[in-house]
């Protein structure tokens, strides 16, 4: 395989990319959190931009996303044990997404969550 050089501004503008939080890859806070899991938050935070233009919001107009484990599996050509195993430590190691469950053979919603803000108190 060959790849061309890039030549100027106009070529160095026409690929899309993924967003990733500079403070996700340089924070002591998330130093232990795997490189997959930070890319995986840079996919959900993409994700949360189409379900807002699709106005989902729940109840407390909280934006949430749907990404099945098989569209994680799909994303990043992984099995099923590790789609799960990236979600389990975005929610349950580092507290970047909530998980709730639907129920009914129906998709979790997530809440990708701000990390820029820690909140002292809980959300009512």
């Amino acid at each position: 395989m060959s790849f061309d050089y890039f030549y100027g501004p106009d070529d160095a503008e026409q690929y899309s990319f993924y967003r990733i939080p500079k403070r996700l890859i340089t924070g002591e806070e998330f130093q232990d959190t795997s490189t997959e899991a930070k890319l995986l938050h840079g996919l959900m935070l993409d994700r949360l931009q189409l379900s807002i233009k699709n106005r989902w919001f729940d109840v407390l107009n909280r934006v949430y996303i749907i990404y099945t484990v098989e569209d994680i599996m799909d994303d990043l050509h992984c099995g099923n044990q590790k789609a799960c195993k990236l979600l389990s430590e975005l929610e349950n190691k580092t507290g970047l997404i909530k998980r709730k469950r639907q129920g009914l053979g129906k998709p979790s919603l997530i809440y990708v969550l701000k990390f820029s803000v820690i909140l002292t108190c809980r959300p009512r």
